[in-house]
């Protein structure tokens, strides 16, 4: 992700400097090889001293220690945010550890994939994707103003709501479902997944990402996911009743439900051009 958002930049904005951080020599390396960013730099509080924007893309509960240690090098006005998938921590952290004078917006770009790397870094990975800004009563309308207007120059359709709205809505939309997808490749074997066709294969995507990164999503956020596996788990109850019953109507009542609250979210997205039919 990270790498995606310093292509980004420098496809979309004329004449800025985009540089990156990473504490992996190795990953440091691939990223000057495959030019990702302007500069990358071994030093984090080099690579943020002088920024206008500071973005970081990194597991969730390094967050606290990153505003710590990078604190005395942000400028005034330095606008400072994240690409993770949990707000209120973030939001909590930034206030006590970030200096007056450095705003703090959290981000959340609803893109990109299960894989994990710089070389898997794209410049249009924003295009028509939709981005959540949180703010909080005392967040800097000029801070917001100022990342509107930079993802939407990435790509992105943006909109805002509150830390805790975020982490509500995002529990039910992206934490669970990754956690139901991973149920449904632990709850099979080896031997059957042999035989797993396309169906099973995009149910089950998800469950390819970093085992890192979502440890500490589910973790941050473990209040809204676990309120909304049990809501889950009701739905499954529903319809491990109808079956194990025989119950024909309900099964196709529960299915057709699916079925439709489905197709009105697609072409929702189609309507927002965050997908093409």
């Amino acid at each position: 992700m990270g790498g995606s958002v310093t292509l980004a930049v420098l496809r979309c904005f004329s004449g800025v400097k985009a540089v990156g951080y990473t504490h992996r020599a190795a990953t440091r390396k691939k990223a000057r090889q495959l030019g990702v960013a302007s500069e990358v730099c071994d030093d984090i509080g080099v690579a943020v001293r002088g920024a206008d924007i500071v973005i970081l893309a990194t597991p969730i509960y390094t967050f606290e220690e990153i505003f710590g240690t990078i604190s005395k090098s942000l400028p005034a006005g330095c606008v400072v945010t994240d690409v993770g998938s949990a707000k209120v921590l973030p939001h909590r952290w930034a206030a006590s550890k970030l200096p007056d004078e450095v705003h703090y917006v959290g981000s959340h770009p609803i893109a990109g994939s299960e894989q994990r790397g710089v070389e898997f870094a794209r410049d249009d990975l924003f295009d028509r994707a939709l981005c959540i800004l949180t703010r909080t009563k005392k967040t800097s309308s000029r801070a917001v103003t100022t990342l509107r207007r930079f993802w939407s120059q990435l790509g992105c359709h943006v909109e805002s709501m509150t830390p805790a709205q975020h982490d509500r809505i995002f529990a039910n939309v992206s934490h669970v479902p990754h956690v139901a997808s991973a149920a449904l490749i632990n709850a099979n074997n080896d031997s059957e997944l042999k035989f797993a066709g396309a169906g099973f294969i995009d149910s089950s995507r998800i469950a390819s990402g970093p085992a890192n990164i979502w440890t500490d999503v589910l973790l941050a956020n473990s209040g809204n996911v676990t309120r909304g596996i049990d809501k889950v788990l009701a739905e499954l109850t529903k319809l491990k009743k109808a079956v194990k019953s025989g119950d024909e109507k309900q099964i196709q009542k529960l299915l057709e439900t699916a079925r439709s609250k489905r197709t009105k979210m697609i072409n929702y997205k189609i309507k927002q051009k965050e997908i093409i039919s």
